[in-house]
């Protein structure tokens, strides 16, 4: 039953943006971009970059309805009486407040025996932090306000809209230079059969299909790179707020802790603003560095 809900909102959601990306491109009259007598590279550009960029924002908009939904998070009452969930609800004001932060963000727990926490939302006043059943299980109050201060860190400085943008210009990026390099291989191609000047339909879309994987691919080791940078600046946030010390121990603690995952957890939306995660085979593609080199780092003072 849960999995058929994840895959109905996965298909209401691209639905809604197929939808409003047509609309849009629509209201600003783009023309096909693709004509007879070849690319039109200006209603390309504005193609791409409506895509690109609208995507991911509506994407970013959803987000906190979102991780409701498909994380199954549940908002703590600020009116709760329930002394662990009115601790944690205190501890992210209390860090959000030394933070700097004008809207307090919804707290939320989310039932998983994963040991981690993320944040979400389009902007500092309609921020989520997200924290699991399994975190609060495992670690004591000092860890857990040090993780909680790594993901208030988040918020503070804007990653959502800041990851958000990234990924839209890289998504417009790799969609206009698929679309470019497979108009002119086709059209070699073509010459090469001596069909003339034309494009076959069916060679274009086939080749741009495969352009746009491999672009992806490289756009995304752009996109974990920064997100690797972002996550020692939410480190060391997280040590300004609770404490370096706390920060240090929290992260030891996790790196005991990081193989317990929760497979129905796993959607890639909300990898990149967890605290931690499992990385990938190849590091150029993790979101997050190791725990070792965050830890140094603290050590450090960096």
């Amino acid at each position: 039953m849960a999995m058929a809900k994840r895959i109905f909102l996965f298909l209401a959601l691209n639905f809604c943006v197929v939808i409003v990306m047509s609309f849009i491109l629509y209201i600003f009259n783009v023309q096909p971009y693709l004509t007879q007598y070849g690319l039109n590279y200006q209603a390309l550009a504005v193609f791409c970059l409506i895509w690109g960029m609208g995507g991911a924002f509506i994407s970013l908009l959803l987000s906190r309805i979102m991780a409701k939904w498909m994380m199954g998070v549940q908002i703590i009452d600020p009116n709760t009486r329930n002394p662990e969930l009115l601790g944690v609800l205190t501890m992210v004001y209390t860090l959000a407040q030394r933070a700097g932060l004008s809207s307090m963000p919804e707290v939320g727990i989310y039932d998983s025996p994963e040991v981690n926490a993320f944040a979400t939302g389009p902007s500092q006043s309609r921020s989520l932090v997200a924290i699991s059943t399994g975190l609060l299980n495992r670690m004591g109050k000092d860890d857990v306000e040090a993780v909680l201060g790594h993901e208030v860190t988040h918020i503070a400085n804007g990653d959502m809209v800041t990851m958000t943008l990234l990924q839209g210009v890289v998504n417009a990026f790799v969609m206009f230079f698929a679309r470019v390099v497979a108009f002119a291989i086709s059209r070699a191609l073509s010459r090469s059969r001596d069909e003339g000047e034309g494009v076959s339909t069916l060679m274009y879309q086939l080749t741009v299909f495969a352009l746009e994987i491999v672009f992806m691919i490289l756009g995304s080791i752009v996109v974990a790179t920064y997100s690797r940078h972002r996550e020692y600046r939410a480190d060391a946030g997280g040590a300004r707020l609770a404490g370096r010390d706390k920060m240090i121990h929290a992260l030891q603690a996790l790196k005991q802790t990081m193989e317990i995952k929760d497979e129905s957890h796993q959607q890639t939306a909300f990898q990149s603003m967890k605290i931690s995660s499992s990385g990938g085979v190849m590091r150029l593609f993790s979101s997050h560095p190791p725990i070792d080199e965050r830890i140094a780092r603290l050590q450090r003072g960096e």
